[in-house]
């Protein structure tokens, strides 16, 4: 029985296609603004929120801070013997980006999935073909063995990942080398891949514990940390609605004190009518020096920090967590419970995806926010190049209708050849667009392995946690649906009745069961009596209003069907 005439539905359905013209959305905040929901969570049932500092509170200004790191890592190694020739590289933001794996074996840059196919292989700066990388990998694939793989999914690895590219790179083209699968010779010198990489971990790890990067942040503030004053102003309404707030870091006391003063450092307090306030104030308890991920673990010895000189008090703190106090190291039993914490009581903010997000919410069950400033870049590109993801689209569909009247008679085998290419290309523009290793989240129509750890692990995401700003704190965040591909490519309107039926679940209908079929049918005749255009309008304007989960126009026609089965009693009547 169709309520609709062809004409009208074909016009309603083109309407709602164009996404120029009409569109449902979950979130009706701007892209800039939004928080994006992997898990539901209700904000209302959140008792503390916890902040990590770098690269969440402390955001550090890109490429800036990236070439500071770069330089200082680069002269480490020059310092360690590595060649002057190194000085010829500088710093390129378009070439890295975080959840690579670099293998330590073969010296290759891999850009994965999340069962570890490999997406995109790079050599030093030269990206190999696919028969190379079937050579080095068969079947594409490479397992997450850390003996032989390091995942660069930190902000703090992107220097890292080119200095990493640029030393493969110099070696395997001095002259006068020979290049082997495991490293580089040089006349009675062999330079193993992986000893290369052990050399920039350790260089890497100097600086950023007894080296000058921390040194030079703090003398050029303006330089590399950025500065927002909607700060104070969230902190200070988190805790107004009932909430608890603390800092849970890494850093030391004299680099943390100096960072959180000069982000709070304005005139005023939360508001321009309130007095300047000291950062602490701001914080129901701070720890700082957690040694994350440890601290989730067996973590350290808790003890309070003299703020006066920045040293440790001697012996374990025992006692209740007092604001403006700073505490370090400790571990996540004696804190939750110092606190009064449970696990779901807790939403953890951190840019980590390892140390503040996965093991946060492996061991401990928090709650876990993930801060991704890349997401500016990849909305931009997702919304300016959406030409070419709708061209991959319909690649895709042209080849599923190549093969939609074959079946296993089939003798001739259809040439793809050209739609295989047509799909290279376009993934491959599609890559370009977001820069030299494409997306942080996708290759074409695959997800990264950071994608998948993004959706296993992070309850929320967003570019900042300033985002919240624009949600009150009693927002429902409601995850999509989650749709499997038998869901998601079988639309609702396409009746799927079972040829030969080898297992049901459905129930034995009963005498009384059989009535009420009867009377429901009564009811569906009654209201087909009204006009069709004007049931199918009343069904657009009620799913607007009450049901703004679908955000693709796909599933928007796809809830509208749904909206006309009645389910009575395991009993489903379909009316379209």
């Amino acid at each position: 029985m169709d309520f609709v005439n062809y004409e009208l539905r074909e016009k309603i359905r083109s309407i709602i296609e164009d996404n120029n013209s009409f569109q449902l959305k979950v979130d009706l905040h701007s892209p800039n603004n939004r928080i994006f929901v992997n898990r539901s969570l209700h904000l209302e049932k959140i008792k503390f929120f916890g902040f990590d500092m770098d690269y969440t509170l402390a955001v550090y200004k890109s490429p800036q801070y990236e070439t500071l790191g770069f330089n200082l890592v680069k002269s480490r190694l020059l310092a360690m013997g590595y060649p002057n020739e190194l000085n010829q590289f500088h710093y390129d933001p378009s070439f890295p980006i975080r959840g690579l794996w670099f293998d330590s074996h073969y010296g290759n840059l891999l850009k994965v999935d999340a069962y570890g196919n490999i997406l995109i292989c790079c050599h030093g700066f030269r990206f190999l073909k696919q028969s190379e990388i079937y050579e080095h990998y068969p079947n594409k694939f490479l397992s997450l063995d850390e003996s032989r793989v390091y995942v660069l999914n930190t902000l703090f690895n992107l220097p890292e990942t080119y200095l990493l590219a640029c030393l493969i790179d110099l070696f395997t083209n001095t002259p006068g080398s020979t290049a082997t699968p495991a490293g580089v010779k040089c006349g009675d010198l062999f330079m193993s891949f992986k000893s290369i990489f052990q050399d920039v971990r350790n260089a890497v790890d100097w600086v950023h514990e007894k080296g000058d990067l921390k040194l030079k942040t703090v003398e050029n503030l303006e330089e590399y940390v950025v500065k927002d004053d909607r700060l104070p102003m969230l902190l200070t309404r988190m805790r107004e609605s009932g909430a608890k707030v603390f800092l849970l870091t890494n850093s030391e006391y004299w680099f943390t004190e100096k960072i959180m003063t000069y982000l709070f450092d304005y005139p005023h307090g939360p508001m321009l009518k309130d007095p300047h306030r000291n950062w602490k104030t701001y914080f129901d308890c701070i720890v700082l020096d957690a040694r994350k991920p440890l601290f989730f673990k067996e973590g350290t010895i808790l003890r309070r920090v003299d703020t006066s000189t920045g040293a440790l008090r001697i012996g374990s703190h025992t006692g209740p967590l007092q604001q403006e106090h700073v505490y370090s190291g400790g571990s996540c039993d004696v804190f939750t419970q110092l606190i009064g914490a449970k696990g779901k009581d807790v939403l953890y903010i951190g840019d980590h995806i390892f140390g503040d997000i996965l093991k946060s919410k492996k061991i401990r069950g928090w709650r876990t926010f993930l801060i991704i400033p890349e997401l500016v870049h990849e909305l931009h590109v997702w919304t300016a190049e959406c030409k070419l993801f709708a061209k991959l689209q319909s690649l895709d569909v042209t080849l599923g209708e190549t093969y939609k009247d074959l079946d296993s008679s089939t003798l001739e085998k259809p040439d793809i050849s050209d739609l295989r290419s047509a799909i290279r290309q376009v993934t491959h523009e599609m890559d370009l667009a977001y820069g030299m290793l494409g997306s942080l989240f996708r290759s074409g129509s695959r997800q990264t392995f950071f994608s998948s750890q993004v959706v296993r692990y992070a309850d929320l995401y967003a570019a900042t946690f300033l985002n919240l700003m624009y949600y009150p704190f009693c927002y429902m965040f409601r995850a999509p649906a989650m749709l499997m591909p038998h869901e998601s490519t079988v639309a609702h309107e396409q009746i799927f009745v079972a040829d030969s039926p080898v297992f049901s679940r459905s129930r034995q209908t009963s005498v009384l069961e059989e009535k009420e079929k009867e009377a429901t049918t009564a009811h569906v005749n009654a209201v087909s009596s009204k006009s069709e255009n004007e049931s199918f309008v009343e069904e657009i304007g009620c799913f607007r209003t009450t049901d703004p989960q679908f955000v693709s126009p796909y599933k928007f026609l796809n809830a509208i069907l749904m909206r006309r089965r009645q389910v009575h009693n395991g009993l489903e009547i379909l009316l379209a």
